[in-house]
């Protein structure tokens, strides 16, 4: 295993939040999304379910996106920081849901927002202490925009989840062999 469990589901959280805001394309548009969002990846606490919520997690969405264009350790420690210092509360361990023992940097009460944030700040800390940054990683597909965090052993994947892309890239691919192979 490469991170604890609540490393790796963070990371995979957070890449799936960030993917909420693909080329201008708005997924988290009412609370009622924002609540299926968190729903769906078991996110603790307290929400308020209002519009002021939504605008500070598309803000803090914003921010844990740039870790994606990080190309040094120190660039992805300056946006971890700023998290840590804008998020960060009391440290506890917890365990809620399925999930077991954990550490939450904010307590249930505090906004989605922040716990969000201190969640990234987090994880991107474990990232950076595991000579990890190269994990964040963006689709190859032509077409696509997504990001991704690669937790494979050799570090190999190309793709992401979202639109099928993989898939779409290997079709293609084999269709041009065929056709190169039938025009030879």
């Amino acid at each position: 295993m490469l991170f604890a469990h609540d490393t790796t589901t963070a990371l995979a959280w957070l890449a799936a939040l960030v993917n909420t805001e693909l080329e201008g394309e708005e997924q988290l548009n009412t609370p009622a999304d924002l609540d299926d969002l968190l729903t769906t990846w078991s996110m603790s606490g307290r929400r308020l379910g209002t519009r002021a919520e939504l605008a500070e997690v598309r803000a803090v969405r914003s921010r844990i996106a740039t870790a994606w264009d990080a190309t040094e350790p120190a660039e992805l420690a300056a946006i971890a920081n700023e998290l840590f210092a804008d998020h960060a509360g009391r440290p506890c361990l917890t365990r809620h849901d399925q999930q077991d023992w954990h550490l939450h940097l904010t307590d249930s009460e505090a906004p989605v927002a922040s716990r969000i944030g201190s969640e990234a700040a987090l994880a991107l800390t474990d990232l950076i202490r595991a000579d990890g940054l190269d994990r964040l990683q963006r689709c190859i597909a032509d077409d696509c925009t997504a990001v991704f965090v690669d937790l494979t052993k050799n570090r190999s994947r190309r793709f992401c989840e979202t639109g099928n892309c993989a898939n779409r890239a290997h079709v293609a691919a084999y269709r041009r062999r065929r056709r190169a192979a039938h025009e030879s």
